[in-house]
């Protein structure tokens, strides 16, 4: 079965990085789309980045433009989130989301990420 699990959440300061890891199993990873998504209590889950199966295109919230990277790497079936500049309006729980060709979406645990002193 499809599987998601995040990793790398923590306390960070303001202005501080940490990079999110997301390890997928369950399914041919290398052919989808992989995302990041964040979500703040009493909103709505948000798209943060998305890339491209083989990597060769991503895209990126405006909020989050020029600080943050997402990758992958297909050997390994994870991919990453690399967060720099961080705000504490960043503070959110990131999911790792993969829409899947039956249509389901599928999301992981989630890791908490606090920016704040």
């Amino acid at each position: 079965q499809v599987q998601l699990v995040e990793s790398g959440g923590g306390l960070v300061q303001p202005g501080g990085s940490l990079r999110l890891s997301c390890a997928a199993s369950g399914f041919t990873f290398s052919i989808y789309v992989m995302s990041w998504y964040r979500q703040t209590p009493g909103k709505e889950r948000e798209l943060v980045a998305s890339i491209t199966s083989g990597g060769g295109s991503t895209n990126y919230a405006d909020a989050v433009k020029g600080r943050f990277t997402i990758s992958r790497d297909n050997a390994k079936n994870r991919v990453y989130l690399r967060m720099n500049s961080l705000k504490p309006e960043d503070t959110a729980v990131y999911y790792c989301n993969v829409v899947h060709r039956s249509g389901t979406n599928y999301w992981g645990q989630g890791t908490q990420v606090t920016v704040s002193y």
